[in-house]
């Protein structure tokens, strides 16, 4: 009786890093990429309104996005308050779409990565965001993001944080656990390839308040399910260069 022949599969090659980034944002299979404003961005904007800090928020004010994607938020607070920004993530695909989106508007892009030098002018931006960016870097790239922001603010700007937050989150302790990473903290992503760090609130907190005063602090919820892990946890954070 003849033999079948042994068919081994090929194993598809991983990919990490800017080219990771530049196949999701051209043919996205394992994130949910929206080129639609975050809603805890617009959250914020309403808080600082109630706070009477529209200046923050004022037409001609320039915003600072450090790892923007495709532009999203950044053009949704050129369309909503007529900002000017300055953008830049590691992805020239999401790069190259932010600027086909941004036709008209007073956004500028780069391609870089948030661990270099930013390059604007002392005091320059009335408002700063890191979404879901910081978390990628090392913490000495981490601690570099932050005080060149800081730097870039004017006194009295304002600085939107948001990432992970490893409080009661299942899913960190189980991939800290099985694949740690270089720092502790961190964990190896099992399909980037790559070492993300996740703060606690206090680690957090602290390490913003060494530059900023921390305004406000929401905390995602709904991350577990009668001991079972559901969505990731996030916290966002509301915090201030002082005068």
């Amino acid at each position: 009786m003849p033999m079948k022949p042994n068919f081994v599969r090929k194993k598809k090659r991983k990919v990490h890093g800017p080219t990771f980034w530049d196949q999701e944002y051209t043919n996205p299979t394992h994130l949910k990429l929206s080129d639609k404003e975050s809603a805890d961005l617009a959250k914020f904007t309403r808080w600082v309104i109630r706070r009477d800090r529209g200046d923050v928020l004022a037409q001609e004010a320039s915003v600072l996005d450090a790892g923007c994607g495709n532009g999203r938020n950044l053009i949704y607070l050129a369309h909503e308050f007529h900002m000017k920004g300055v953008g830049f993530d590691i992805s020239s695909a999401a790069i190259a779409q932010a600027k086909i989106a941004s036709k008209e508007l007073d956004i500028k892009y780069d391609v870089r990565s948030a661990a270099d030098p930013i390059l604007v002018e002392d005091e320059s931006q009335a408002l700063a965001l890191d979404m879901m960016t910081s978390h990628f870097l090392d913490k000495k790239g981490r601690t570099r993001l932050r005080d060149e922001l800081y730097r870039a603010l004017i006194p009295g700007g304002y600085f939107f944080m948001k990432t992970f937050l490893k409080d009661k989150d299942l899913h960190t302790a189980r991939l800290i656990k099985e694949k740690p990473g270089p720092e502790e903290g961190s964990y190896i992503h099992p399909v980037m390839g790559v070492a993300e760090y996740v703060y606690s609130e206090e680690e957090l907190v602290n390490f913003l308040s060494e530059k900023f005063i921390v305004r406000k602090i929401y905390r995602s919820h709904k991350h577990a399910f009668k001991g079972r892990a559901r969505k990731r946890r996030t916290i966002s954070i509301y915090a201030e260069k002082d005068y």
